[in-house]
């Protein structure tokens, strides 16, 4: 049968259950969420008014007494950080219910999650009572992290059981990549096939197939590798800030690295899940590592927990001189200053960028890092290679789970590669260490790496037949990376390149550090203009790195305003003026895709194309005055171009100043969109730009807009030459907010002065009333006021400062 999904029941409103709603509503889905009744009234008859007509559910701000448990963890969602959803406006998108009123509402729903209580006995008792109200061929799920998939299914009716599997969300749900889909051997393979799709392309997520076995697969390898690196730490005598020094980000792990990681997690979650497989995997050669060790114990007792206790390995206190971390002794059990942990190796492998041949270097050290990464990584390869085809059938599932659930930068297996396989293999030997069979297997057949690339596309090697097998690319997924190595390229140069990627489209990538736009991004920019109008059907800006483009390279603006040399940042800034006025009147569309970091200048460039398809984590903005200057890419001219626009379409004789208002404070206070949908309140991207939520597939969505448009004839638009500018009346408004802020001391005098340059350029500059203006107008205006304060003192310490510390000086 043909599946679709409109509408979601979530069954259970805890930590996950909530989140999940939220997230399926951040895409657009209607949801209802349903938990217990509160204690008091269990056995009181419904006395709640019901919902609206037409409403499936309740709203939860007037849910009532019945439904309290679910509209309050809706309402504390609206508070939580990082926050569920993409706007707080969604919230009000949430239906709500209870299980003992409003269950039989689960026959609408086209898929039911249940998020609850992970306790077998009550998830089947749900699930009895779920199959008598569910249609037919509706699917249901669970989220258990580690519950056997198929006992929660068993004694149900056939339809159910075919249609019921796991999807495993990671916490937090809107941000975590990965979920594991586990299935049962009554599974239909079509109904896997389906929510597998589903949750890539309409929830932007990273599905890796787990076997239905204890904890799946990236709680079972990352809670095995936590509690190893504990025991060498035991061991060998390393506190919790070595061991965070030695497992983030110089290993291609995240900042919080090992014990700041559980301390987001909870030591209480955590110990759950260890205690989980600990019992669970009998005959697991490695089960004694699964045992919590005792200070982890006496920890969960008395509430250390982590961040939701306010303290755990960490604790934050006040001091007399501000905020101060203390670190736990995990001997004495007893809170110290954090110490600070310098280690020469680090500081020796920091020019290699390559995160492989720094883990390599790291790794066969003799100091104490790589004492203990040899000790915790051989011994996490060696258990994760065991585990083929226990938890997964094959090593890419492995390493997108943990790459995914734990934000790796290299899974297991792409670690192993890194440091060489052969040569691990030998000191194993050495040490008298039993290699996995599956290791000695992919040695003996002659090959030296798990995984090898060919052509562009990755081939990784198959535990069943012994050779490689090649990944296919997904229909839909445009990889970078690997048309590149398909010589693709069309030109290239330092700071970006302008890749063939089919069917007549061209993208231009950028490529530079943090994507900072400077005179080889500038270059490019003009080149694939001019290519793309003589041999393509149109043009997408985006890449695949971490961030879309921080803005632009304020070392070079720094450097040449040091020196004076004003001709020459007259000259850059009027360069990247026209290379983005060129993408807004191309002969062939341009669509931007924006994501990550998109901010300054990136955000001008996003604005400037004739669309833009956002990934839904967009964090945009327009930051210039942090760095003491205003937005002169075309950025101030795009919000009052967008300012005008949308009062006219409010009304013929609408007032601009509102919007007008809004652009200013967007600028004045470097707003910055924490989503692409709250980039649409801020007018940085437009409310008719659909957004991508899966990362991996914006830039193909990208360019099926670039062909869309093609299809429906596209000419390139007019140049504006009547935008409205507001004159001194509107000044004059917006530089009294100006002295107000700064008299109530929310802005220093120099962000005062800052402000009211831009109100300046907003409002039309040296205007005595109401009129139009050309975009060559507000260009030159926005330039000239970049000019000036790049001469001024305190804007050159605001670069400085960003420069150093990468924090904005409020001087």
């Amino acid at each position: 049968m043909a599946y679709k999904i409109e509408k979601v029941a979530v069954l259970g409103s805890g930590v996950m259950g909530a989140q999940i709603a939220a997230h399926l509503v951040n895409a657009g889905y209607k949801v209802l969420l349903l938990d217990i009744l509160p204690s008091e009234l269990v056995g009181q008859p419904a006395v709640e008014t019901k919902p609206a007509k037409g409403e499936w559910g309740h709203h939860h701000a007037a849910a009532g007494a019945r439904n309290r448990v679910a509209s309050q963890a809706v309402e504390n969602m609206k508070k939580m950080k990082p926050a569920p959803f993409f706007v707080p406006e969604l919230a009000g998108e949430v239906r709500v219910g209870n299980f003992e009123d409003d269950l039989p509402k689960v026959a609408e729903a086209d898929w039911i999650i249940e998020a609850i209580i992970e306790r077998l006995d009550i998830k089947r008792s749900l699930y009895e009572k779920v199959d008598k109200f569910r249609r037919k061929g509706s699917i249901v799920s669970s989220n258990t992290s580690g519950i056997s998939i198929r006992g929660m299914s068993e004694g149900m009716s056939e339809d159910f059981r075919k249609h019921f599997l796991g999807t495993h969300f990671f916490n937090p749900p809107r941000y975590m990549k990965l979920l594991e889909i586990i299935s049962t051997p009554e599974t239909l393979p079509e109904v896997v096939d389906f929510v597998a799709d589903f949750c890539d392309r309409r929830l932007g997520k990273g599905v890796a197939y787990a076997k239905d076995t204890p904890n799946f697969i990236a709680n079972r390898i990352g809670t095995f590798g936590m509690m190893y690196t504990m025991k060498v730490m035991l061991e060998d005598g390393y506190t919790i800030e070595e061991v965070d020094k030695i497992t983030g980000p110089v290993v291609g792990r995240p900042k919080t690295a090992a014990f700041r990681t559980l301390d987001l997690v909870g030591l209480d979650t955590f110990s759950m899940v260890a205690s989980n497989v600990h019992s669970a995997v009998i005959g697991d050669e490695k089960r004694d590592v699964f045992q919590l060790p005792e200070f982890v114990k006496q920890m969960v007792e008395k509430k250390w927990l982590g961040n939701k206790s306010k303290q755990g390995f960490y604790k934050k206190v006040k001091g007399e001189s501000g905020d101060q971390i203390l670190a736990l002794d995990v001997n004495t059990l007893e809170y110290r200053p954090q110490q600070k942990v310098k280690y020469p190796s680090h500081e020796s492998v920091k020019p290699i960028e390559n995160l492989r041949e720094r883990l390599k270097t790291l790794v066969y050290g003799e100091d104490p890092v790589g004492k203990f990464l040899w000790k915790t990584l051989s011994e996490t390869f060696i258990y994760s290679a065991n585990r083929i085809p226990e938890i997964a059938d094959d090593i890419v599932q492995i390493d997108n789970a943990l790459k995914w659930g734990f934000n790796w930068e290299l899974g297991v297996f792409e670690s192993w590669d890194a440091i060489g396989v052969e040569k691990s293999v030998e000191r194993l030997k050495t040490e008298g260490r039993v290699v996995p069979e599956f290791v000695s297997k992919l040695l003996a057949s002659g090959k030296k790496s798990f995984y090898e690339r060919r052509e562009g596309y990755t081939y990784y090697f198959d535990y069943e037949s012994g050779d490689y097998k090649k990944i296919d690319d997904k229909p839909g997924l445009i990889i970078l990376p690997s048309l590149k190595e398909r010589n693709k390229v069309v030109k290239r140069n330092p700071g970006a390149s302008l890749i063939d990627i089919g069917d007549g489209v061209a993208c231009l990538e950028f490529h530079s550090k943090m994507n900072s736009i400077g005179g080889d991004t500038v270059s490019m920019m003009n080149f694939a203009i001019k290519e793309v109008g003589q041999n393509f059907e149109g043009l997408v800006v985006g890449n695949q790195g971490e961030n879309f483009s921080a803005g632009a390279n304020i070392m070079m603006l720094l450097l040449a305003a040091q020196e004076e040399e004003w001709d020459e940042i007259d000259l850059m800034i009027r360069s990247f003026q026209n290379a983005n006025m060129q993408l807004r009147y191309s002969d062939k569309p341009v669509v931007t895709a924006p994501f990550g970091l998109a901010l300054g200048g990136g955000c001008e460039v996003t604005m400037h194309g004739d669309r833009a398809r956002p990934a839904a984590e967009t964090y945009i903005g327009l930051v210039e005055i942090g760095v003491g200057l205003i937005p002169a890419g075309g950025g101030t001219k795009e919000l009052v171009l967008r300012a005008t626009e949308q009062a006219a379409m409010e009304s013929a004789e609408a007032d601009p100043f509102p919007y007008i208002k809004q652009a200013f404070e967007s600028i004045a206070t470097a707003k910055v969109a924490t989503s692409a949908m709250e980039g649409r309140k801020y007018g940085f991207i437009r409310k008719s730009d659909p957004i991508s939520m899966s990362r991996d597939r914006q830039i193909d969505d990208a360019k099926q807009m670039v062909l869309a448009m093609v299809r429906e004839g596209y000419r390139k638009p007019e140049p504006k030459n009547n935008i409205v500018a507001l004159g001194e009346a509107a000044l004059s408004a917006l530089k009294l907010g100006v002295h107000l802020m700064v008299q109530a001391g929310y802005a220093t005098e120099y962000e005062g002065k800052i402000a009211r340059k831009i109100a300046y350029v907003l409002t039309g500059g040296d205007l005595s009333y109401k009129t139009t203006v050309s975009e060559q107008y507000l260009l030159d205006l926005e330039r000239e006021a970049f000019l000036s304060l790049c001469g001024e003192r305190k804007t050159q310490e605001r670069i400085q400062s960003m420069l150093k510390t990468g924090k904005a000086l409020r001087n």
